[in-house]
Order: C-alpha cells, then sequence, then structure tokens
C-alpha cells in the first residue's frame, strides 16, 4: 500500500450500536423510545441477532448512526469512484482551483512528483491483477508515468503563471493521478454497501485498501455489526445491503 494514503475519523456517533437498538426497538415498542430508556447490556448483540442474522434484511435502524473520514493522498480516480455512491453518503472534495499552489511549486521540484502525483502500484511492482489474471508491466512504464506528471505540472504551471489562464481552466490539463483529499460520511447501513461494493477481490486495487484503511475504525465503532459484516459479507461480493 502506497506509505501516503490515510484514514482518520474526524466525527462518529458516540455508542452507535445503542442508538440502533433503541430505533430497532421503536418498532416495536408500544411507549415512546427515548434517551433515557433502559437497553440490555447486550445491545449490540440483540441487534445482530434481531437485524442481520439469517439474512433477516432489516436495515433501516442501521441508518442513524454516521461517521466521518478524512480521506488523504489517494489519486482523483480513487475519489471519482467513491463518489459514485450517494445514498446515505456526503462528500467534500479538495478543489484543484484553490488548492494549485502546489503543482506551480512541483514544476520547479520534480523531485516532489510522487507527494502530489500517485504512481500505480502495479507500475512499481511490475505486475498487474486484473479481471483477465495477473498481466506483467514492463519497467519502462515507470519513466514513462512520471515524464507525463512533470508534463502535466510543466503545462499547468506555464497555463497559469506565462498565459493567464485562471486555475479553474488551467486544472484541465492534469490527469486522474493526482492525489485528493475529501471528507466523506457514511451512516452504518451505507458504509456496509460502499465495502460490499468496493471491498471485493475484483474492485481496483486502490479503492480496496482504502476500504482496507477505514475497515479498522468501523470495527472499532460498531464491533458487533463489524464483526457480523466480517464474517458474512467482507469481500464476498454479495448484493448491497
Amino acid at each position: 500500500m502506497d506509505p501516503l494514503f490515510r484514514v482518520e475519523v474526524l466525527s462518529q456517533t458516540p455508542d452507535p450500536e445503542r442508538v440502533i437498538w433503541l430505533a430497532m426497538h421503536q418498532d416495536y415498542s408500544l411507549g415512546f423510545v427515548g434517551q433515557d430508556s433502559r437497553t440490555p447490556t447486550n445491545y449490540g448483540e440483540a441487534v445482530v441477532r434481531h437485524l442481520l442474522e439469517g439474512d433477516r434484511g432489516h436495515y433501516g435502524p442501521l441508518e442513524h448512526p454516521q461517521i466521518t473520514f478524512a480521506v488523504g493522498y489517494f489519486p482523483h480516480v480513487v475519489m471519482q469512484q467513491a463518489r459514485t455512491h450517494r445514498v446515505g453518503v456526503s462528500f467534500d472534495v479538495q478543489s484543484f482551483r484553490y488548492t494549485g499552489q502546489q503543482i506551480l511549486d512541483l514544476g520547479s521540484d520534480p523531485d516532489r512528483i510522487e507527494q502530489i502525483f500517485y504512481v500505480p502500484a502495479s507500475v512499481k511492482e511490475g505486475k498487474a491483477m486484473t479481471r483477465q489474471g495477473i498481466r506483467s508491466v514492463a519497467p519502462e512504464a515507470f519513466g514513462i508515468v512520471l515524464d507525463q506528471y512533470c508534463s502535466q505540472a510543466l503545462a499547468y504551471r506555464r497555463l497559469v503563471e506565462d498565459c493567464g489562464v485562471p486555475p479553474e481552466d488551467a486544472r484541465c490539463v492534469l490527469g486522474m493521478g493526482i492525489r485528493q483529499h475529501f471528507v466523506v460520511s457514511f451512516n452504518c447501513r451505507s458504509l456496509m454497501h460502499f465495502l460490499d461494493l468496493r471491498a471485493k477481490a475484483d474492485a481496483q486495487r486502490e479503492i480496496r485498501e482504502l476500504c482496507d484503511l477505514i475497515w479498522p475504525h468501523f470495527e472499532a465503532w460498531c464491533p458487533h455489526v463489524a464483526a457480523w459484516y466480517r464474517k458474512h459479507r467482507w469481500g464476498k461480493a454479495r448484493l448491497a445491503p
């Protein structure tokens, strides 16, 4: 995994499995279920037993807890893939209309190229795992990628500094490999939906690595739900809940 990739939790619903249990309990309770309502000591296990086990598919109560991640240094292509998920998911994405100074600075310092642009792991390792199997990647691919990134940075700098092109137009010369930060929020159900589609074996490697970095935070946040998910859904390419 690229050493710059990172995922941090910015915010999360405290005690999310209790929130899920309370929401579930209100579905069947004659009385009002509020913050002071009593909950069983094993409410996390109860959530799994009553909502998830046996493919019950009662996912609605899992939509109440929210978790927000800061995602850093992944290539633009990963952000594009992640942003196709919209139900129960919210994004804020670093805009190159306002953050192009890093590219201007790079134009005179090509040694920093991999801090701004992502070189695919397949290029560095000399092999790629595709849906058709393992494919060899020629050694010269690494130099081709770096040369292309340097050309993009130089073209961007010339457009902005020499030609008066505004950053929002100059960014058109940048490709899918530029690193981009974003903030993303999921509810518990939408997070499982995301993992169903993006942690499976035939998803692109980099977005699977995003899932790998998200996973320990999910496990710490919703331990019983995550344990059930790991056993029954992780990597199995099942239909999303």
